[in-house]
């Protein structure tokens, strides 16, 4: 089951508030207190709800509000405390006293945000700009080093190879074959020509070549 409505929304009166029904609500309330919400209106001889009697007393008519446009020291400390609580509009009012969380909300939103972007600072990051948009770009394409980012121009850590299209052209297919040798008289053996390995390499003369007789280091083809 759902929470049950504050009053009989049916027999209340809605829309802005007269002069008179402000005066009723002063005067019960110094007179009484705050008191419950609920039972307040009833209590008073108004035709409200009482979440409207409760946010017209907080908003507009408690006595410690303050009136008239926000000074340079609270706008100042409205932006340091954004920074720090994002937009927990009711702990930056407990800062401010005679400040409501909606009327800083709506400061906020019309005047605060457009007066940081003028400094270019983000508003939601308290940052500036330019090192959001190094920092995009550094995500996009690799990471850029400090002197980078003081210059303002991003480097890319993949860059493009400018050769990549010209390497696959190359045809890497490569094939290892001992060189050609020319032999005037072949030797001949048991009716096979017979090569040993350091002489299919090339090097007939050297101190391993057995062509003259043994088997050892042999390679023998058909």
């Amino acid at each position: 089951m759902g929470r049950s409505p504050c009053c009989e929304k049916a027999h209340t009166n809605k829309g802005a508030w007269t002069k008179e029904e402000d005066e009723r609500l002063v005067s019960y309330i110094q007179a009484h207190g705050e008191g419950c919400w609920r039972t307040l209106p009833k209590a008073a001889g108004l035709l409200r709800c009482g979440k409207s009697c409760r946010l017209r007393w907080i908003n507009y008519l408690r006595p410690d509000l303050k009136r008239g446009n926000f000074t340079v020291e609270e706008d100042e400390l409205i932006i340091e405390l954004h920074s720090l609580l994002g937009n927990k509009w009711s702990l930056i009012a407990g800062r401010l006293p005679g400040r409501t969380d909606n009327e800083i909300k709506n400061y906020w939103n019309t005047h605060m945000r457009r007066k940081l972007l003028s400094r270019g600072i983000d508003p939601s990051t308290h940052r500036p700009t330019n090192d959001l948009a190094v920092d995009s770009m550094s995500t996009s394409f690799g990471a850029v080093s400090k002197e980078e980012k003081i210059a303002g121009v991003p480097t890319c850590k993949h860059q493009e190879n400018p050769y990549e299209g010209k390497c696959q052209e190359l045809n890497l297919d490569l094939k290892i074959c001992p060189p050609f040798q020319h032999q005037s008289e072949p030797l001949k053996s048991r009716g096979r020509e017979d090569l040993c390995f350091y002489c299919s390499l090339g090097l007939q003369n050297s101190k391993g070549c057995s062509c003259s007789g043994g088997d050892s280091g042999f390679a023998r083809h058909e």
